[in-house]
């Protein structure tokens, strides 16, 4: 169990929630103490869940027992914790066991077919660690020839600091959002992995990189990776528009990363050049 990590996560859940979207019961009244904080109170969590107040103070100063699956359940149900943030919290608490490098299995040879065969759709697998463990030709041909980095190098939150500006953009407006993106993944990693000596380096490459990494870090977001738009600039397909999907490979703790255009774009003409040339 990490106990400074969970009484950072609460706190931050906790800070996170404003008193309009709660019952107005469980809210003090604005009148009986003035808020030095826009969250909730701990005794407002505290009522909330149905824990005691005291006890949940311990938990936010990292000085309580390990707390039950019951009482994570009612803290998740106060927090309005999403499923991803649940099984975070989960794990924090030490009620899932943390992974081993046992877990970290070769490529299963199923996941490198199916990359074979969506032949010019750019795609590639990432570990949890965002290791690029597996690619098919298409995506070296379109981001970088993964097959003449070295092992270390193959990873997608440090291609991002080598690449990111010359090579990939995000939307305007959501350029944070890539950032934060690589922290909530990060975040999950460190959990499920508590003794990776690899990841503190990663993290702290990257904290030191971007702001927007760092606050992410902070604020413990975890969340499911979305589909993501970017902008990439090909040095012969020039700029491209693409979409990023990532899928969970059930039984493997390996995602999927494809890159697809809009169907009839210049984009999608583009990519479909590249991938017959790459076949």
């Amino acid at each position: 169990m990490s106990r400074a990590e969970l009484a950072d996560f609460l706190r931050r859940r906790r800070e996170a929630l404003r008193p309009a979207q709660m019952p107005a019961t469980a809210i003090h009244p604005p009148g009986r103490r003035a808020r030095r904080t826009p969250g909730l109170r701990r005794e407002e969590v505290a009522a909330l869940a149905g824990v005691s107040v005291s006890y949940y103070e311990r938990l936010e100063q990292a000085r309580a027992a390990r707390p039950s699956p019951e009482v994570l359940a009612v803290l998740g149900t106060a927090l309005r914790l999403t499923v991803t943030e649940r099984e975070h919290m989960a794990r924090l608490a030490g009620q899932v066991p943390p992974g081993t490098e046992a877990d970290r299995r070769p490529v299963p040879a199923e996941a490198q077919g199916l990359l074979d065969r969506l032949g010019s759709i750019p795609a590639y697998l990432v570990d949890e660690r965002q290791d690029i463990v597996a690619w098919n030709s298409a995506a070296s041909a379109l981001i970088i020839d993964f097959g003449l980095l070295p092992a270390e190098e193959r990873n997608t939150v440090r291609l991002a600091i080598r690449l990111g500006g010359t090579f990939c953009r995000a939307p305007a407006g959501e350029e944070r959002e890539f950032a934060r993106q690589f922290a909530a993944q990060l975040r999950a990693a460190a959990a499920r992995y508590p003794d990776d000596r690899s990841l503190p380096e990663l993290i702290n490459e990257l904290a030191a990189h971007s702001p927007e990494f760092l606050a992410g870090w902070r604020d413990h977001d975890v969340r499911p990776v979305p589909m993501l738009r970017k902008f990439l600039r090909h040095p012969e397909l020039g700029d491209l528009e693409v979409v990023c999907q990532t899928l969970l490979l059930p039984g493997t703790g390996l995602q999927l990363a494809m890159y697809t255009a809009e169907p009839g774009s210049p984009s999608a003409t583009a990519l479909a050049r590249l991938g017959a040339r790459s076949e």
